[in-house]
Formats: C-alpha cells, sequence, structure tokens
C-alpha cells in the first residue's frame, strides 16, 4: 500500500512523540536556568582587560596596606580574637596546671608577647604581598575578577605562603627575642616539670608556631579586605575601584 504524505507523517510523529515530549518537559524545568544564566556570573563584559586588571590591583594593594596596617599597630592581634594568637595546642593541658601553682601571669604574658611579636614583624609583609602583586598577570587577573569574595586572597596564599614565611622568620626571631618569648616559654616548661607527677611533652619552637599564626592572621584580614571592596560601595576608595567594582 502506498503511503500517503498525511499517514507518513502521523507515523513518524507516532515513532517520535515521546522523545519530543521529553524533551518539552526537560526545556520547560530549565527554561528558567537557560533564560536568567546567572546574570550575577557574568560581570563588566564591557570593560577591557587593562581595567579589570588595573582594578583588581588596586583592589588588592588598597586590601595590602589597610590589613598590614591594621595587624601591625599595637594590639593589632592580641586584641582581634579573629587572628589573636593562643596559647599553641601542645601546651594548652599546661595552663590550668602552671595557673594553680601561681604561674597564670607567666602564662598570660608569654601569649602578649607572641602577639607582640606577630605585631613587630608585620610590616615587612607588605612589600613581600606588593612584589606578589606585581608579578600577577592579565590572565590571572582576569580569573580572580570572575570568581569569590576573596579569590585575590586564596591566589595570593598559594603562590606566595612558602615565599612569604621564608622572608618572615627572620624578622620573627627578631621580635620574639626582643619581646623575651622564648625565654617566657622557656621558664613555663621548666616551671611545669617541677610540678609532681607532671608528664614529658614534645618540645614545640615557639618560632615556627608564632610565623604561622602570624600569617593566617594577615591572609584573614586580607581576605576581608576583599572582600569589604567587592560588596561594598564605600571601600572602594579610588576612581578605578569605583568603576571596575560597581
Amino acid at each position: 500500500m502506498k503511503l500517503t504524505p498525511l499517514i507518513f507523517t502521523l507515523l513518524i510523529t507516532l515513532c517520535v512523540s515521546s522523545t519530543a515530549f521529553a524533551q518539552m518537559d526537560w526545556i520547560k524545568k530549565n527554561i528558567d536556568a537557560i533564560t536568567e544564566a546567572p546574570a550575577k556570573n557574568i560581570k563588566q563584559t564591557s570593560l577591557s582587560e587593562t581595567e579589570i586588571g588595573k582594578g583588581l590591583k588596586e583592589a588588592i594593594k588598597v586590601g595590602i596596606n589597610n590589613t598590614v596596617s591594621s595587624v601591625s599597630k599595637a594590639g593589632g592581634y592580641f586584641d582581634n580574637e579573629n587572628i589573636k594568637i593562643p596559647l599553641p595546642k601542645k601546651l594548652k593541658f599546661l595552663d590550668s596546671a602552671l595557673r594553680k601553682v601561681g604561674m597564670g601571669d607567666k602564662i598570660d604574658e608569654f601569649v602578649l608577647s607572641m602577639n607582640q611579636a606577630a605585631e613587630s614583624a608585620a610590616p615587612a609583609a607588605r612589600d613581600i604581598f606588593l612584589d606578589a602583586l606585581f608579578d600577577m598577570n592579565i590572565d590571572d587577573a582576569q580569573k580572580i575578577f570572575q570568581q569569590g569574595d576573596t579569590s585575590a586572597t586564596d591566589y595570593f596564599k598559594e603562590k606566595t605562603h612558602d615565599k612569604l614565611a621564608s622572608a618572615f622568620q627572620p624578622t620573627i626571631d627578631k621580635a620574639l627575642e626582643q619581646y623575651d618569648v622564648t625565654d617566657k616559654y622557656n621558664a613555663l616548661l621548666d616551671k611545669y616539670k617541677t610540678i609532681p607527677f607532671a608528664g614529658k611533652i614534645n618540645m614545640l619552637s615557639p618560632d615556627q608556631y608564632v610565623v604561622e599564626q602570624a600569617l593566617d592572621g594577615l591572609f584573614l584580614i586580607l581576605g576581608q579586605e576583599e572582600t569589604k571592596i567587592r560588596q561594598n560601595p564605600a571601600a572602594r576608595v579610588t576612581d578605578i575601584l569605583k568603576k571596575v567594582f560597581k
């Protein structure tokens, strides 16, 4: 029997109808996601690469200056509970034992001296951060600009942490000596050893601990500064920041 064009069309429709309807259902369910395709992820497409790069670097530069100024002042670490350097975890159990034998003041002095050392060393981070900023290329800037609120800070932490720690170490060592951190630490350990039934503890070098804690604090504050510039118009203190992050 010869198929007429009408019959042929009906047969084809019956064969593919389930697939077609399935596709239509999928489209209906996802149409919002397709048509509203996260405009929030499409940022400032009218800006040139140069403007984005300059704007991002300016934001980081402002963040670096604010961060270093904040943590390097007296009480910059000690008075900020978010970055205050506490007694090392390995020595936590010493706290109550030593306070029972009248060493509470010495413990407090030790904690204060670690934070003072970090505050004293913090200005050395400025030039190291700025050198890393200078080395950032256009591709890095583009990617960082499009990502999360602390993406620049995360980039800095990944790229510069080890170099920064190495360069930071001499300054920390000098500051530890200035505030007698190591002597205070050894005095705590010596006093602990006189306590009856005191157990053995593994010796902990305070210099590396203070370096790591100091850097963690720097990156935390830098991340907060970056987020502030991205989210708060009042923090955009230059024309290029206002243009790029509007």
